[in-house]
C-alpha cells in the first residue's frame, strides 16, 4: 500500500475503534496542532513558569528512571505543558486518563487557573495489562482490538493470564461491583478460572458486538476448544485493492500487527485446518483456511 493509503487506512481503523465507545455523530474531533502550533517561545515560557523542576522529577515514573540513571529527555518535561494547554484550548470540564497521566491532567488544572478558567475535574482510571501480564503492546500481540471479530475477541479473553481476570472485570465491563466481588470470592475459594473467563468473554463481546454474537462466539469456542471441532462460521478475510492478506489480517484485527503475524509463522503458529501443516509463509490463495495461533480460524476470501 502507498504511504498515503496506509495513513487513511489507519485513520479508518482508529475511527472504527473509537466509534465502539463514542457516538461520533455527537462528538467533535480536534487536532491540538491548531493551538499548539502558533504558540510563541514566550508563551511556552509563560506556561512553563507555572511549574517547577521539582514538580516534574517528583513523579514516580520519572524519579525511578532518574534514580536508575536512565535518560529523561527535556521533551518529556514539555509534554505536560502541551497536554495541559489542550485543556485550556477546549475549556475542558472533565479529562479522562490513566494513572500514568495524573500529573499531565493536573497540569491542565494549573494552566486553566492561570488563564482564569474553572479548573477541570479529572477522572483517573487504573491501567490494565496485556493478556500475558505485560504492558499492552501491539508489537507483542497481547492486546484485544476493539474491532476484532466476536470469536477472536472471545478467544483472546480466554487466553489471558488468570491474574488479570478481576482487573478486566472491573475496568472493561459493566458488571456491577457487587457481582464482581462475588466472582473474586469464588476464585479465592478455588473456583475454576475458566468459568470466570467465559463470563468475562461474554460480557466483553456483548459490549462491542451484542448478546447474539457473544452467544455464537461462546458456542464456537466450546465446539472448537472443548470438543475439538472446526467452527462453522470461520472469519473470512478478503483483500482490498493493493493489499496483501497480511495487510487484510491486520485491518480486520485478526492480528495486532504484521510483527505478530511474523512471530506466529516463525513459531509454527499458523496451520492448515485440514492437514495440520505449519505455514512458514502466509498463503495468498483465496479459499485457504488455517488456524492462526491457538484460538483463531481464518478463511481467505
Amino acid at each position: 500500500m502507498l504511504a498515503r493509503e496506509v495513513v487513511e487506512e489507519n485513520k479508518r481503523s482508529y475511527f472504527a475503534q473509537v466509534g465502539k465507545l463514542i457516538d461520533l455523530d455527537k462528538a467533535e474531533l480536534l487536532y491540538n496542532s491548531k493551538w499548539l502550533g502558533p504558540l510563541t517561545y514566550g508563551e511556552i515560557g509563560e506556561h512553563a513558569d507555572q511549574f517547577s523542576v521539582a514538580d516534574f522529577i517528583a513523579r514516580d515514573n520519572i524519579k525511578r528512571r532518574l534514580d536508575a540513571g536512565t535518560r529523561v529527555s527535556l521533551r518529556e518535561v514539555l509534554y505536560p505543558l502541551m497536554q495541559g494547554y489542550d485543556s485550556v484550548a477546549v475549556r475542558a470540564d472533565v479529562e479522562l486518563g490513566g494513572t500514568d497521566q495524573r500529573f499531565n491532567m493536573l497540569a491542565g488544572r494549573t494552566l486553566q487557573a492561570h488563564f482564569g478558567q474553572e479548573p477541570q475535574n479529572i477522572v483517573v482510571m487504573p491501567l490494565i495489562n496485556g493478556l500475558d501480564g505485560r504492558k499492552m503492546s501491539s508489537s507483542w500481540g497481547n492486546t484485544i482490538n476493539l474491532t476484532a471479530e466476536p470469536s477472536d475477541m472471545y478467544g483472546k479473553v480466554m487466553s489471558m493470564q488468570d491474574k488479570e481476570i478481576m482487573m478486566y472485570f472491573e475496568v472493561c465491563t459493566r458488571v456491577p461491583m457487587i457481582e464482581i466481588l462475588e466472582i473474586k470470592k469464588d476464585l479465592n475459594s478455588g473456583a475454576n478460572p475458566r468459568d470466570a473467563k467465559m463470563r468475562l468473554a461474554r460480557e466483553i463481546v456483548t459490549l462491542y458486538h451484542g448478546a447474539g454474537a457473544a452467544r455464537k462466539a461462546e458456542e464456537a469456542f466450546v465446539a472448537t476448544f472443548q470438543k475439538g471441532e472446526v467452527p462453522e462460521d470461520v472469519a473470512e478475510v478478503a483483500r482490498q485493492e493493493g493489499e496483501t492478506y497480511a495487510d487484510a489480517l491486520v485491518r480486520r484485527g485478526m492480528v495486532s500487527s504484521k510483527g505478530e503475524l511474523s512471530r506466529l509463522l516463525r513459531a509454527g503458529g499458523v496451520r492448515d485446518t485440514s492437514t495440520g501443516e505449519k505455514y512458514e509463509v502466509l498463503p495468498e490463495t483465496p479459499g485457504a483456511m488455517f488456524k492462526l495461533g491457538k484460538r483463531r480460524f481464518v478463511k481467505l476470501g
